[in-house]
C-alpha cells in the first residue's frame, strides 16, 4: 500500500493512493496515520479495504508528511562511502547518529525555508524507514519485522550551523521545514529490496544526486538493531538512512540553496517530492 496524509497543515487526514493514482480518504477507518496505526494487524486491516469504495480526494489537495505524531526523527550520517569521500570525511567505524527535531517535519511539497543568518543551506535525498513495532535490543536477524514502511526524506541541512558553530550536528539539521516526509509511506510488500533503490535530487532541473541504496555502508537491519541498543524505537519513529554523493557542500566550488529555487527528488517506488525554496518571512517571531 501507498499510505499518505492529506489536507491543511495541522489538520491532515489519513488516506491511500489507489492503483490508478487516485487519493482515497481513510478517515472513516482510522483517525490518523501515526504510530498507533502502523502495526502489522492495523496495516493488514487497511489492506483488506476496497479502495474503490473509499471517498475520492481531489488530485490537487495538499499532501502532508506521510506519518503523523512522530516521536523521534533519527538520522544516520556519512552512511554512503562515496558521500563521505566528497565531504572529506572517513567512513565511520560505527554509524553516526544525530537528530532532526520533529518541528522540522513538513509535507513533501511544502516550501523549504532558509533560516535567518544562513549562507549554506544544502540538500540530501535519503531513504526513510518508519518503525511499526517497538524495538529494544533487537537482533539484526529480526529487525525487518519492526518496519512499517519506507518513504522519501529530504535531509535539508545548514552546513555552517552544522559544522562551523561548535557542538553537535543537530543545530544545522532541525530548522523548521528541514524534514519533508513523503509523499507516501510505502509498505514493505511493495518493495522487493530496500537496498536496491535508485534515488536522485535536482535543483532547478540540474541533477546533483544520482545514487542507489546498494552503496549504503550500514544497512537497514543493522541500523535498527544498532539504534535499539541506545533507545527504544517506537511505532511512528522515522530513521533517515543517509545520502549518496552530490550534495551542495561536495560541489567544487560548493553550491548552496537560494530563495526562488526549486528542488525535485525521489526514490524508486516511493514517489517524488517538489519543494520551493524561500527566505524566512519577516515578522515570524513567536
Amino acid at each position: 500500500m501507498k499510505l499518505l496524509r492529506f489536507g491543511p497543515k495541522g489538520h491532515e487526514k489519513p488516506g491511500l493512493l489507489d492503483t490508478d493514482g487516485v487519493i482515497r480518504d481513510l478517515s472513516a477507518h482510522i483517525d490518523d496515520l501515526d504510530g498507533q496505526r502502523l502495526g502489522r494487524s492495523s496495516l493488514t486491516r487497511l489492506a483488506e479495504l476496497d479502495p474503490s469504495r473509499l471517498p475520492e480526494v481531489a488530485a490537487d489537495t495538499r499532501l502532508g508528511p506521510c506519518v503523523g505524531r512522530v516521536s523521534k526523527f533519527i538520522c544516520i550520517g556519512l552512511n554512503y562511502s562515496d558521500h563521505a569521500a566528497e565531504t572529506g570525511a572517513e567512513v565511520p567505524p560505527e554509524p553516526v547518529v544525530f537528530n532532526k527535531w520533529t518541528s522540522a517535519i513538513c509535507g513533501p511539497d511544502d516550501d523549504v525555508i532558509i533560516p535567518r543568518g544562513s549562507s549554506k543551506t544544502d540538500w540530501e535525498v535519503e531513504l526513510g524507514v518508519v518503525i511499526g513495532k517497538q524495538a529494544r535490543y533487537v537482533a539484526e536477524a529480526d529487525a525487518m519485522e519492526h518496519v512499517a514502511g519506507y518513504c522519501v526524506v529530504n535531509d535539508v541541512s545548514e552546513r555552517e550551523f552544522q559544522l562551523e558553530r561548535s557542538g553537535t550536528w543537530d543545530k544545522g539539521k532541525g530548522c523548521d521545514t528541514f524534514g519533508p516526509l513523503g509523499p507516501w509511506l510505502v509498505t514493505p510488500d511493495e518493495i522487493d529490496d530496500p537496498h536496491e533503490l535508485d534515488l536522485w535530487l535536482e535543483v532547478d532541473g540540474h541533477r546533483y544526486q544520482n545514487g542507489n541504496t546498494r552503496t549504503m555502508v550500514y544497512r537497514i537491519p543493522f541500523l535498527i538493531s544498532y539504534l535499539s541498543r541506545f533507545m527504544t524505537l517506537t511505532p511512528g519513529d522515522v530513521i533517515s538512512t543517509g545520502t549518496p554523493p552530490g550534495v551542495g557542500m561536495g560541489q567544487k566550488p560548493p553550491v548552496y540553496l537560494r530563495p526562488g529555487q526549486r528542488m525535485r527528488l525521489g526514490i524508486e517506488g516511493l514517489g517524488t517530492q517538489t519543494q520551493g525554496v524561500i527566505a524566512e518571512p519577516a515578522g515570524n517571531d513567536a
